[in-house]
């Protein structure tokens, strides 16, 4: 074994060895953590954070020289920065470089790499991804590396971050196979569909590779049932039509029948989280945390959708799309809304540069 790891392989002898970088070991060298003293003495919880990033500043979480593997990525922050706060998590973005490139494979906010969309947290309890009180933030995708890692954190927020907390658990190997496939993780956004045109979700992918994952936060602009929409995989060279086609938005997060119990003569949605597919956010108003508490807030919803046991292979290039296509008393008809997704994915090297990252304002959730 050479470092891969799953439930049913804990038991052999693994060719590893185990590191972890933090504030308290932020070279993640070997008999190097918890050296900074407290007002406790030498080696007291001097350094268990980052303190007072101001905005503007880009910081490196990690810095690691390969072979290796991240194994456990784990942040958290204050639920306010001051009392005028309740878009950090959108402010703060994560970016990911492999084996020395210069552009991102990996950049997305924060909040919505770990499925909580809006600037607002909400439980997650899935594989990959699991969010637990109070804003522990916790990915398990595995992350492979030849050369070298570095995780970057950009503050675009209008204030100081306080405190940031996180641990990047990896390990060093002495090899990885020749066919290794890179993670990449990509955020999109458009304020308002366009009426007939499918909402992309990923595009502009050159290579051979995996896609693993979609999250999808979904802010209804329109009335009636929201949810026809079909997702679709354009692959190595489809144009007009896609190889892979789905039959509508909650079929496709695994849902049916618009995810609805009739309750007291009402239609009610219910919200599930698990392993590989779930609805973990809903809200239609403005949550204790905002400074304009009201309940006059569009509809959001947050979805993901793990291709774990089904991954979307492509050799050369892949495209994925929803429509936004609703139903009402007059049938199906076309709709507009605001819709933001991540797209996670695993590819060769080198990778096409993304798009320019939209600037924090036109990233604020409405």
């Amino acid at each position: 074994m050479n470092g891969y790891t799953s439930l049913g392989s804990l038991f052999l002898n693994q060719n590893f060895r185990s590191r972890s970088v933090n504030a308290e070991n932020p070279t993640g060298e070997k008999g190097m953590g918890g050296m900074k003293p407290s007002e406790l003495g030498p080696s007291r919880k001097g350094s268990p954070c980052l303190r007072d990033i101001p905005p503007h500043a880009r910081v490196d979480l990690a810095k690691i020289e390969g072979p290796g593997i991240i194994r456990h990525i784990w942040i958290t922050v204050p639920y306010k920065t001051t009392d005028a706060d309740c878009f950090v998590l959108r402010d703060l973005v994560l970016r990911f470089y492999w084996d020395g490139d210069i552009t991102p494979s990996v950049e997305v906010p924060l909040g919505d790499f770990f499925c909580c969309g809006f600037g607002r947290t909400c439980m997650v309890n899935s594989l990959p991804i699991a969010v637990v009180p109070s804003r522990g933030f916790n990915c398990y995708f595995q992350m492979p590396f030849r050369k070298s890692a570095r995780i970057e954190l950009e503050n675009q927020h209008r204030n100081a971050i306080p405190v940031f907390f996180y641990q990047i658990d990896y390990s060093l190997v002495e090899s990885l196979p020749e066919d290794v496939l890179y993670f990449h993780a990509r955020w999109r956004r458009e304020k308002l569909t366009q009426k007939g045109v499918d909402y992309t979700i990923l595009d502009g992918v050159k290579g051979k590779g995996q896609y693993v994952g979609t999250y999808l936060a979904l802010t209804t602009l329109e009335r009636y049932w929201y949810g026809e929409g079909e997702v679709k995989f354009y692959l190595d060279g489809d144009r007009d039509y896609p190889t892979i086609c789905g039959t509508g938005t909650e079929d496709y997060f695994g849902g049916s029948w618009s995810f609805a119990v009739q309750e007291n003569g009402k239609t009610v949605e219910q919200q599930y989280c698990t392993p590989y597919l779930g609805y973990p956010y809903y809200s239609n108003h403005d949550t204790e945390h905002h400074p304009y508490h009201n309940d006059d807030t569009m509809p959001q919803r947050g979805f993901y959708r793990w291709h774990i046991e089904d991954p979307i292979a492509f050799s050369r290039d892949i495209r994925v799309t929803i429509q936004q296509i609703g139903v009402g008393y007059r049938g199906l008809f076309e709709r507009q809304d605001d819709v933001a997704s991540v797209a996670y994915w695993y590819q060769t090297l080198p990778h096409e540069p993304f798009p320019a990252f939209p600037s924090a304002e036109d990233r604020w959730p409405r």
